[in-house]
């Protein structure tokens, strides 16, 4: 199974004091000695960590393939096509979210031209893939739109998982949606579970490839890695802040060393 290590939360760092440390791109060399096959960032729209100079030079420099995940906004599409990365992952964005929270709704009014994004992309040479909620229907509706990879969003797996099995629900943090009893807990997430698993094995039907990601740690990622058929994980935030202790080439090896 691959690794994509996303590193937007090291410019995270750096914009919190609005100086110039840490540089992500000083992670690209230690990402790849580390083992990791692949750099993950989010050019979002409102360039809340990676600036484009960030997007231009870290996909120039990187040693490793380049996975820029963007909106379906025309400026952004304009913008990776003409940077070229590896791959473009469209993702959904919200201003007012911290953190994407959910898959592309592939219904809304704003994606019905997301055909026309990817096969612009694709005819830059520019693999697409786009950012879906683990259901049977949004990979049946991404097979269409003609994208080479799917990502299943592990987000909710995640919070149940943390709701579960950690101090989650005793922190500001908490999720109020999920302070339930522990036993149906288990049962949302065995739920869960069954859904990214249902549509991975879609995915492969339609011939499409499988990715995941979204909130996946050390303590929760083993039950994904063992879904037959993901052929990657794109993981950050949580390899950068054990990396606040470790260092970052342990924390990606840590990682690895989990998901194989």
């Amino acid at each position: 199974m691959l690794l994509g290590v996303n590193i937007d939360h090291i410019a995270v760092l750096r914009e919190a004091r609005q100086i110039n440390d840490p540089n992500p791109i000083d992670a690209l060399g230690i990402v790849q000695r580390a083992g990791a096959n692949q750099i993950t960032i989010h050019l979002r729209e409102d360039r809340r960590h990676i600036h484009d100079s960030d997007a231009k030079n870290i996909i120039d420099l990187s040693p490793l393939p380049i996975n820029l995940e963007c909106s379906v906004n025309p400026d952004i599409i304009e913008i990776v096509a003409k940077l070229r990365p590896h791959r473009a992952t469209i993702v959904p964005e919200n201003r007012v979210e911290v953190t994407t929270e959910g898959g592309l709704d592939l219904n809304e009014p704003n994606f019905a031209n997301i055909d026309k994004s990817v096969h612009y992309l694709k005819a830059r040479e520019i693999e697409t893939s786009l950012f879906i909620d683990p259901t049977i229907e949004a990979v049946r509706a991404a097979k269409t739109i003609g994208v080479e990879w799917v990502e299943l969003h592990t987000g909710t797996y995640s919070n149940i998982y943390a709701m579960l099995f950690s101090n989650l629900s005793k922190t500001h943090h908490s999720i109020d949606e999920l302070s339930l009893e522990r036993s149906k807990l288990k049962l949302l997430l065995k739920k869960e579970l069954t859904r990214i698993k249902e549509a991975t094995f879609e995915a492969h039907e339609f011939g499409l490839k499988v990715a995941a990601g979204h909130g996946l740690n050390y303590q929760n990622v083993k039950e994904i890695a063992k879904i037959e058929g993901i052929e990657e994980l794109n993981i950050g935030q949580s390899i950068i802040a054990r990396s606040v202790f470790t260092g970052l080439e342990r924390a990606i090896k840590d990682m690895i060393g989990l998901i194989q």
